[in-house]
């Protein structure tokens, strides 16, 4: 009797894919980050955070990526024994990113050490199209094809939804938003990979983000030379209610001038759950559409993602 498939997903979006194709009960490993769907808390660790500090601050967690990133290395560090109890059949990890996430030569390596037989798989897609590609990759490597298909299908349909109500509010003269999305906020990045395409599908125009590539580092003053109608904060890894509690807390670091950009005066600040509906390449990059469609237009779109997915934030005096 052949054995099911046990799979170890080194990537909050994989955990998220894995559950989405129906496969939940084949997954035998996760991050510490893999936080959705929430019966995913019952599946065994693999990784931890070097140097994780309870509610740190992002100028905290972007001192730890610096010296990362000087060191050549990843932040998160992988359990060879928890891996080696797991005996995985499939590995989803990536390469995309080489610090904030596990690295597919470190996971190859941690492979041969433990003389295992596990296939690895390196998912680093940068648009949503490879999104959706990356869905089928999944399906067809655990042995889920027909659900890789229904699932993309369901995708596709959603986006195709919003994006004709969309284009009929062009059509009837509702003008592009003009916005500036940021994936970081000490210091400001702005947005990268497929964020800028998911403010274009729902209506939008990110003013500084660069569709295809990595986020990078701006400035406030870059921010004011574009003048957004609105300012989306979706830091990575970070909800709605922290994002908007960092973005307090980050007062003193910002230009006194802020206030006077359009988008502050006429309290146009959003606070959006970067880390469900931004940061992952998974699934609900969809539903990020529709919530960014709820806040170009509100009028058309409603109740499109839960209420807590995005608040309005204010610049403090």
């Amino acid at each position: 009797m052949l054995r099911a498939m046990r799979i170890v997903s080194l990537l909050p979006s994989a955990t998220e894919i894995v559950y989405a194709l129906g496969l939940g009960d084949e997954l035998v490993g996760r991050t510490h980050e893999c936080d959705f769907p929430t019966e995913v808390a019952d599946v065994p660790v693999m990784t931890s955070d070097l140097g994780a500090q309870p509610n740190a601050t992002s100028r905290e967690i972007n001192d730890r990526v610096a010296q990362s990133i000087h060191g050549g290395s990843s932040i998160y560090t992988l359990d060879l024994d928890a891996l080696a109890a797991a005996d995985p059949d499939l590995i989803l990890t990536q390469e995309l990113c080489s610090v904030c996430a596990v690295s597919y030569r470190e996971v190859s390596d941690a492979v041969r050490r433990l003389d295992s037989d596990a296939t690895v798989i390196s998912l680093e897609p940068t648009s949503i199209e490879g999104i959706l590609n990356t869905i089928s990759t999944v399906g067809a490597m655990a042995e889920a094809e027909d659900e890789a298909v229904g699932l993309v299908e369901i995708l596709r349909e959603r986006l195709a939804r919003i994006e004709n109500r969309v284009l009929e509010r062009r059509l009837a003269g509702i003008a592009a938003h003009r916005v500036v999305c940021l994936e970081w906020l000490d210091p400001p990045f702005a947005s990268g990979h497929w964020v800028p395409e998911q403010v274009r599908r729902a209506g939008g125009w990110d003013l500084l983000g660069a569709m295809g590539q990595p986020a990078r580092e701006t400035t406030w003053m870059d921010v004011r030379d574009v003048e957004p109608e609105q300012l989306l904060l979706m830091p990575c890894g970070f909800d709605a209610p922290r994002t908007a509690d960092e973005w307090r807390r980050g007062h003193a670091t910002r230009p006194e001038w802020l206030e006077s950009l359009a988008a502050v005066r006429s309290g146009e600040v959003y606070a959006l759950n970067g880390s469900a509906y931004f940061s992952r390449p998974g699934p609900r990059v969809v539903d990020g559409i529709a919530l960014l469609a709820e806040l170009f237009d509100p009028g058309e779109f409603r109740d499109e993602v839960p209420a807590d997915a995005w608040l309005p934030v204010e610049v403090p005096a």
